[in-house]
């Protein structure tokens, strides 16, 4: 039996690799990648590697065996109808007779067309009969804090969502949920709804990050488009940016506030707090 994480050498999958690391002996992890020479330092520390790709079906092939946990990690290739590219993987795992897949998905309350993946795919997962985990992972600290050039250099953070607040965790302390799940029991059939135990909102992100830079950082709210306009002057695709400013409007419905507790329950801690986010994110 392995545990077997798809999109291995992405930024979630790395987390969950190194976190199982600690957790599991090497032998028993399979890294599903692309490109073997990005995943060289997990072969060297024992990690099984597999080389498949969401868009090529038959790269999937006897992946999988009778036993084996996945972790298939949502694809981020918006326009090439990421439903289809995750049920490859599906149907790879019920063809083996795999004990779990867990699936990282968006939460339930979210109705921006971010979601609409998302539902596809749980849909196809729970009718699939394979036994499933569904990971409703919220937003991610790493979406705001990745890119602070911009927002430093303009002393400005610019969002689309109001007074909307979102109750964001590290990307390693979603990977701390995926590996309780796949390495306990007790998850089949189960849908954790994941976010931050604490909500903030972009005024508290922006003073926050006036206190640790000693600068004055202001928030302004603009209208969808305009700040679908503003992503796309940045560089980002059209669809893409679209699909942002659509979610800053689920942001200021309050569509992103997760007050389950199921993130830090599951991974035995509390989550990341938005001031060692910032902390975290200027050191770097």
């Amino acid at each position: 039996m392995s545990i077997v994480v798809t999109g291995a050498t992405g930024k979630l999958g790395r987390h969950v690799v190194e976190q199982l690391l600690e957790k599991v002996p090497a032998e028993q992890i399979t890294a599903v990648v692309r490109d073997k020479t990005k995943a060289a330092d997990l072969a060297e520390r024992g990690v099984r590697l597999a080389v498949a790709n969401y868009n090529a079906p038959e790269t999937f092939d006897g992946l999988f065996a009778a036993g084996d946990k996945v972790l298939l990690i949502s694809g981020n290739e918006f326009d090439k109808g990421r439903p289809a590219q995750h049920k490859v993987v599906i149907e790879a795992a019920r063809a083996a007779g795999v004990a779990l897949l867990a699936y990282t998905s968006a939460p339930g309350s979210l109705t921006a067309a971010l979601a609409d993946d998302h539902r596809a795919t749980e849909e196809i997962l729970v009718t699939s009969g394979v036994p499933y985990a569904l990971l409703r992972n919220g937003w991610y600290f790493e979406n705001y804090t990745e890119n602070l050039a911009p927002v430093l250099a303009h002393g400005a953070v610019v969002q689309a969502a109001g007074e909307g607040r979102v109750s964001a965790a590290s990307r390693a302390d979603y990977a701390a949920a995926a590996v309780a799940v796949l390495t306990g029991e007790g998850h089949e059939n189960k849908t954790y709804e994941l976010g931050g135990d604490e909500s903030f909102g972009f005024a508290e992100y922006a003073a926050e990050l006036s206190r640790q830079t000693g600068r004055e950082i202001a928030y302004t709210s603009v209208p969808p488009e305009a700040f679908a306009g503003i992503l796309t002057g940045a560089g980002l695709p059209e669809v893409f940016a679209g699909i942002l400013a659509g979610v800053d409007v689920s942001v200021e419905k309050g569509e992103l506030v997760v007050s389950t507790g199921d993130l830090s329950r599951l991974a035995g801690r509390p989550t990341m707090p938005l001031s060692e986010a910032v902390a975290a994110a200027l050191k770097a």
